[in-house]
């Protein structure tokens, strides 16, 4: 059963950027997934690890697009980004060190920091991204 749905509502018109969100969608439905399955804590680790990953080279391309563009929210969206590495780089440092059985909390603040970031912040550089060339 999968926790997030890709819709169209998540959608910022932006064909490489919204391909990086529903790999995002994937991972998080993935650990999910795992979590459910009660698998070995090596799965579980692997796909937090490969959703941390990811997640960088997705706000690398959205940086990077911020950057040649001169997004005007680049700081304020740039923070969102880093705030999030960091709690995820925490949640992984925990599960690895086994102080934390990953848990249902995880998994929501993975699901609503993503659906919330893509609705809220990213949906704010559609337009701007489409006007340069973007879609």
């Amino acid at each position: 059963m999968a926790i997030v749905k890709w819709s169209e509502d998540l959608s910022v018109n932006v064909r490489e950027i919204d391909k990086q969100h529903q790999k995002l969608v994937s991972l998080i439905n993935s650990l999910g997934d795992a979590m459910r399955e009660r698998r070995a804590k090596e799965v579980v680790g692997s796909v937090i690890q490969e959703l941390a990953d990811y997640a960088l080279t997705h706000f690398l391309t959205e940086e990077k697009y911020f950057d040649k563009y001169g997004y005007p929210d680049l700081v304020k969206h740039k923070n969102e980004h880093d705030a999030f590495v960091e709690k995820v780089s925490k949640f992984q440092k925990d599960f690895d060190a086994g102080r934390l059985a990953l848990s249902i909390n995880m998994l929501n603040f993975l699901k609503d920091w993503l659906i919330n970031h893509i609705r809220g912040t990213d949906k704010k550089y559609s337009a701007f991204f489409n006007e340069k060339g973007l879609s």
